[in-house]
């Protein structure tokens, strides 16, 4: 979806509306995310029998999602094409899929509505709690991607500045770098986790003088360098599993793999080696 973070949203818009089908039983879903100012355009649908929604943009306060989301909140109704309660800018598309039972529900983040996410059966029916809750998981769900989304955006133009001799810009490039390895496991989008993965190796490059990313380090697995990462920002085994969504234990043995391998005897020896072979910046 060509939405306002770009084609990265599209795997979570697509999970949210499998995760919306799934609890709610609706055998259609569809949604899109912010596409200006004011609109949102339809871009991934779920259980469809055509395109007829495919790149629909709704606008804000026009029909029911443009109604949820002008009310921030969740809006359905039993029949579409006979409702009241909303405008029918959109009564064509929607009559060539065949739906006449429809909730939408809006995705907020930051107290900005950024999407929308519909369900739909293709009889009239009132909706009951179950349909409106599962939605609202779905997009609560979301929401925290969208969020992850926002702050790899935000470390990525970190780890693209130029780099200076500055202390300062350096704590604040290593605090990016540790932040981006840790954000990188709870991303979604394969593409987005090689570009912030690819960014921390250029970052630890970097701090070397070297640009090859390091071949000469130590062959350390990928959770070690994680670990690592952690640790040179402050973190305790607790913190970093947390951050890492390890156990504690785990982090330990991850951090004396690496102690061992960089020959180090303790925590910021195995550190400060790291940052010597290229690994950490």
């Amino acid at each position: 979806m060509q939405g306002e973070s770009g084609s990265n949203d599209s795997v979570d818009v697509r999970a949210a509306l499998a995760r919306l089908r799934r609890a709610s039983g609706l055998p259609v879903a569809f949604g899109g995310l912010l596409a200006g100012t004011g609109r949102y355009r339809i871009n991934e649908l779920s259980g469809t029998a055509s395109a007829a929604l495919r790149g629909l943009h709704i606008h804000h306060g026009n029909g029911l999602g443009g109604k949820a989301a002008a009310l921030s909140r969740p809006f359905a109704v039993a029949d579409y094409p006979s409702s009241p309660a909303i405008s029918h800018e959109y009564d064509a598309a929607v009559g060539a899929e065949g739906l006449r039972s429809v909730l939408a529900v809006p995705v907020i983040v930051r107290r900005r509505v950024r999407g929308v996410l519909y369900g739909a059966l293709r009889r009239p029916l009132r909706l009951g709690d179950r349909p409106l809750s599962a939605a609202m998981e779905a997009a609560r769900e979301l929401e925290q991607a969208l969020l992850l989304q926002d702050e790899a955006a935000r470390l990525l133009s970190v780890a693209r500045q130029p780099t200076a001799a500055d202390p300062a810009m350096w704590e604040e490039v290593r605090e990016a770098h540790g932040a981006l390895r840790a954000l990188a496991q709870r991303v979604a989008d394969p593409v987005l986790r090689r570009e912030m993965l690819a960014a921390c190796g250029r970052l630890a490059a970097a701090s070397s003088g070297r640009s090859d990313g390091g071949v000469e380090a130590p062959a350390l697995a990928p959770r070690e360098v994680d670990v690592l990462a952690c640790v040179a920002s402050g973190a305790t085994n607790a913190e970093a599993a947390q951050l890492l969504g390890l156990r504690p234990e785990t982090v330990k043995g991850y951090l004396r793999s690496a102690m061992r391998k960089l020959g180090a005897r303790s925590r910021m020896q195995a550190v400060i080696a790291a940052r010597r072979a290229g690994v950490l910046p």
